[in-house]
């Protein structure tokens, strides 16, 4: 998660297209915590668990692949 949101970090710095798409990205880090988060509640059983853990890997996953799609060659700057 860290890594991610370092390359993001990166990214949003490049120029003023990518500081203003890039700040999705941010809020896609939140969910992803707060479902990491739930994951590892002691009070949730272990399928709910397993659910919250699924639920964040895949927004994680998401993310990244339309970050990737919106980054493409990094040369935009409209």
């Amino acid at each position: 998660m860290q890594e991610y949101e370092n390359v993001l970090m990166k990214i949003e710095a490049e120029n003023s297209f990518y500081e203003k798409n890039v700040s999705t990205y941010f809020n896609d880090l939140d969910t992803v915590r707060a479902s990491i988060k739930k994951s590892t509640d002691n009070k949730a059983s272990k399928k709910n668990k397993d659910n919250f853990f699924d639920e964040a890997s895949g927004a994680l996953k998401d993310s990244i692949q339309s970050l990737i799609t919106m980054y493409s060659d990094g040369n935009r700057k409209n």
